[in-house]
């Protein structure tokens, strides 16, 4: 009888403990699944339209970049791949990370420029990506704009 007794109240350590562990992977899982907002400075005081770089998980989303100042098509399309590349760094990411690309040109015309540019920014294998040019152009005097998922 004391053996059976010392038995169970070994198994039941052994569960508590088991329970413990799993409720604590748990408790982490879910603070790693929370959404962060990714700052390049200062926490805005006052509440903006979006955010930046906002990630979930090990997901990162970099809201779309322009280039608002005078240039042609390769000055505005380093410009943001430069700021995309920033945000990525700031989130703890890089270009190889990055998955989906989506790109948006005031005018069809600068395609080709685009791509001079644009080409191995992204290391060896490339993300996927779609390209467009709105009807509307793109919002400001930019050229062409930029948003991207990635990895963390």
């Amino acid at each position: 009888m004391k053996e059976n007794r010392r038995n169970l109240l070994k198994r039941t350590a052994t569960l508590v403990a088991a329970s413990t562990v799993v409720a604590t992977g748990t408790a982490v899982a879910k603070e790693k699944t929370k959404k962060k907002v990714h700052y390049t400075g200062n926490k805005p005081e006052k509440t903006p339209l979006f955010s930046g770089a906002v990630s979930y998980g090990n997901l990162l989303f970099i809201a779309g970049k322009g280039a608002h100042f005078p240039g042609d098509i390769a000055a505005h399309t380093k410009h943001v791949l430069d700021e995309i590349e920033k945000e990525l760094t700031n989130a703890g990411s890089s270009m190889d990370k990055v998955l989906k690309v989506n790109v948006y040109l005031n005018d069809i015309k600068d395609y080709a420029g685009m791509n001079e540019v644009y080409q191995g920014r992204f290391g060896s294998e490339p993300p996927v990506r779609t390209t467009i040019a709105p009807m509307g152009g793109v919002p400001g005097n930019s050229l062409v704009e930029i948003d991207c998922i990635a990895y963390i």
